[in-house]
């Protein structure tokens, strides 16, 4: 096998494999993908937000932290003084710097083969020619532009209605959308290596635009922009590495509650004990995440301290037969899209690029297509919080691709989009591979939960029913939930380390495709 491509829109798959055809990489490929799902799931994300890859290349693991600083110039007393007790999700006050376009340069040139003018070929053709709508996507966009028409009021909105409903409406079912306007952005990203849009004539007009309308961003803020590598961070859960980008990510959590986990043994999936004691876990590794998670400059507790396997087993002598109200405990001191690919030269990438809430913060930098992120919308306004707003900052995010590995070989990619979803959605899909042998597909079919709040928890309608009863029964306040999108689209792509064959699985609850060659 030559190569594999999934992700969560057709067309956007088949740009990948085409790049892989073309003589590109892995990584070359995941560019393209990522780009192409700018235009062909726009729902989902943009070229104005966020970014994060593992990427597997000639034995070795590296992590990319592509989100973005707060405005220098923001501050909490800033936003009070506009009237605001909590970050606000649309206008300027949660647009932080978008990281995307750094990411797909910052990989491009590490690790890439071809030229990005070449890797975003599709999907500048995707933007300026058009697309038919599909399905899910045409329901998506109807959902933001009646949210959208409610809620966005100011003239600085006008753009987001000119771009994506140009003919007043959201597109339809096999309705062509287009935007020359991204077409244009995207080729001024490909013929600069991304530099018109942190340091050029994007850069201008995104100032330009917040200068003009109230905004916080400036020149200097998206010049001083640069992707950064990290080392990625892992716990060891029953012979196999679980790998996740480092916070200001919420990877962590998800590794804290597969450390918690470990230590209790799971013969069966289908078990209430089995829902039961995952679900206390996540919650009490996600109360953890957010007391503790943001720039790591700013933490107070380490990944060592919050990862370790004596708080683990704090935190696992806390779950009883009943479900619990979880409270963060003290480490001691001392809309989104998700893609990964793989290819015959043993690289693997798993990819993760995000607005935040769908269309983001309801922005549109005029005549560029650039739909702007809301991930500010995190910050705290409480000045002792540990994510706290400040100029300059990176907030709490909820983006997070995975990686699994075993001794020294890669395994793959996975992950699972969707908000505050994602970290539950990599604990139920690894302990669907590992501890029950379940395939890439059956392993991202199987119905899922989620933790809300309190001891509040969803399941999906396809969720055993007595199942949900026991858990009731148990103290859960189990609500099932007809919308199947609450409950993230994930992707998987094994490597079989006796043959080498490539296994990959797809989200059923969109439109998933795997492409390959």
């Amino acid at each position: 096998m030559n190569g594999v491509v999934a992700t969560s829109q057709p067309l956007a798959a088949q740009a990948g494999l085409e790049i892989l055809q073309k003589g590109g990489n892995a990584i070359d490929a995941a560019i393209a993908t990522a780009a192409c799902l700018t235009v062909c799931e726009p729902t989902s994300n943009g070229i104005g937000g966020d970014a994060f890859a593992l990427v597997w290349t000639k034995g070795k693991l590296h992590g990319l932290n592509a989100s973005g600083r707060a405005p220098k110039n923001i501050s909490i007393e800033k936003v009070k003084e506009m009237g605001h007790d909590e970050m606000p999700k649309y206008g300027w006050l949660p647009v932080t710097v978008p990281g995307a376009p750094g990411a797909w340069a910052e990989l491009s040139r590490r690790f890439g083969k071809l030229p990005l003018k070449e890797v975003l070929k599709d999907a500048i053709n995707y933007a300026e020619e058009g697309y038919p709508v599909s399905p899910t996507l045409s329901r998506f966009w109807r959902k933001a532009y009646l949210e959208f028409s409610n809620e966005l009021k100011g003239d600085e909105f006008k753009h987001w209605f000119d771009t994506f409903a140009p003919n007043g409406y959201a597109p339809a079912v096999g309705e062509v959308w287009k935007s020359q306007g991204h077409a244009d952005t995207l080729r001024a990203i490909a013929e600069s290596d991304g530099e018109s849009f942190y340091r050029g004539e994007l850069a201008k007009k995104i100032a330009a635009f917040s200068r003009e309308t109230g905004g916080f961003i400036t020149e200097e803020d998206l010049a001083e922009y640069q992707a950064e590598w990290v080392d990625p961070i892992s716990i060891n859960y029953r012979g196999y590495d679980v790998w996740e980008i480092p916070p200001n990510g919420q990877g962590i959590v998800a590794l804290q509650a597969l450390n918690i986990l470990k230590g209790f043994e799971f013969t069966r999936k289908e078990s209430l004990d089995t829902y039961h004691k995952q679900i206390e876990a996540m919650k009490l590794a996600y109360v953890d995440g957010y007391k503790h998670i943001t720039d790591p400059e700013h933490m107070k507790y380490t990944v060592e301290e919050i990862l370790s396997d004596s708080y683990a087993e704090e935190r696992r002598k806390l779950i009883k037969t009943e479900a619990c109200m979880p409270e963060p405990g003290k480490p001691s001191a001392g809309g989104t899209v998700y893609l990964a690919t793989a290819d015959k030269e043993g690289n693997m990438v798993s990819f993760i690029q995000s607005n935040y809430m769908g269309f983001g913060s309801g922005l549109v930098v005029p005549g560029t297509g650039i739909a702007l992120q809301n991930r500010g919308k995190n910050f705290s306004l409480d000045p002792n919080h540990v994510n706290a707003l400040e100029g300059g900052k990176k907030t709490f995010h909820t983006i997070i691709p995975g990686f699994l590995t075993k001794g020294d070989q890669a395994v793959g990619p996975f992950g699972v989009m969707g908000g505050f979803m994602q970290p539950q959605g990599h604990v139920q899909v690894i302990m669907n591979s590992i501890d029950f042998g379940l395939h890439p597909q059956a392993a991202l079919d199987a119905p899922r939960w989620q933790w809300i709040k309190g001891k509040t928890v969803e399941v999906e309608h396809r969720f055993p029913h007595h199942f949900a009863e026991s858990l009731a029964f148990q103290g859960h306040d189990i609500r099932i939930a007809l919308e199947t999108n609450n409950f993230g689209r994930g992707q998987i792509i094994w490597r079989n380390p006796d043959t080498g064959v490539l296994v990959a699985g797809t989200e059923s609850r969109t439109d998933g495709a795997i492409a390959l060659w």
